[in-house]
C-alpha cells in the first residue's frame, strides 16, 4: 500500500474500522494509527508480514542509539525526516508498506509516537491471535505455591480459546503487594500504592 492509499484509510478512519474492527480497543493517537493499519493490513491479507515488519523496527529502536534519537528529535523538518526514515528502513530490510506507515508517521509530525504505536500494534495482533499476556510485578520473588496459586486464578481472566501467558516481575520499590498488568488493564495494589493516597489524604486534611 503506498502513503496515499494509507493517507486515505487514516481519512476514511471510521469507515475502515467498521470493514475491519481491532480484537481490543486502543487508546490515543497511537491507538488510531496502530488501528488504521490492522484495519489496512488485515484487509489486503498481510499481517503476519507487517506484524514481522514492526517486530524489526522495535528492535532496532531498542537497540540502535542514533536510529532513537532520530526519531524523536523535534527539530528536524517533517519531509527529511520522511525520506531519512524510509531509506533506513529499506537498508533494514522492512517492506514497502511498512515503509510508508512510517513515512506517514514521520509526514504527519507523529514519529516521536514511533515506540507507542508499536505497542498498541502488537497488543491487538496479540488480542488477534487469541492470546492474553499478564505480568505481575511484586517486591520480591514469589514462593512457587504461590506463584501456582496465582496463575489459577489468572486463568479465570482468559476467555474460552484464548492462551494465556504470565510472566513474573521483581520491583522492591513497590514494598508489597502487586501489579497487575492484564493485557490493556492496569491493577495496582501495591503497598507503596496505599501508602500515596494516605499521604495525599493527609495533605488534604491539613
Amino acid at each position: 500500500m503506498n502513503s496515499l492509499a494509507l493517507k486515505r484509510s487514516f481519512s476514511l478512519s471510521a469507515v475502515a474500522q467498521q470493514l475491519v474492527k481491532t480484537p481490543i480497543q486502543v487508546h490515543g493517537v497511537e491507538g488510531r494509527y496502530a488501528s488504521a493499519l490492522y484495519s489496512a493490513s488485515h484487509k489486503k491479507n498481510n499481517l503476519d508480514a507487517v506484524d514481522s515488519d514492526l517486530k524489526k523496527i522495535g528492535e532496532l529502536y531498542r537497540t540502535n542509539v542514533q536510529f532513537k534519537e532520530f526519531v524523536l528529535d523535534p527539530t528536524l523538518q517533517r519531509h527529511k525526516k520522511k525520506d531519512a526514515v524510509q531509506a533506513v528502513l529499506k537498508k533494514v530490510g522492512v517492506s514497502a508498506e511498512s515503509q510508508n506507515f512510517l513515512a506517514l508517521l514521520a509526514e504527519n509530525g507523529r514519529l516521536n509516537k514511533l515506540e507507542a504505536v508499536l505497542n498498541s500494534f502488537e497488543s491487538i495482533m496479540r488480542a488477534h491471535r487469541g492470546e492474553l499476556f499478564v505480568q505481575v510485578t511484586t517486591a520480591e520473588p514469589l514462593p512457587k505455591n504461590q506463584e501456582s496459586s496465582l496463575n489459577a486464578a489468572l486463568q479465570k481472566f482468559a476467555k474460552q480459546g484464548q492462551k494465556l501467558h504470565v510472566t513474573m516481575a521483581v520491583n522492591p520499590k513497590i514494598i508489597g503487594g502487586m501489579i497487575v498488568n492484564i493485557g490493556d488493564k492496569y491493577v495496582d495494589m501495591s503497598i507503596a500504592s496505599r501508602i500515596k493516597k494516605y499521604q495525599q489524604v493527609v495533605e488534604s486534611a491539613v
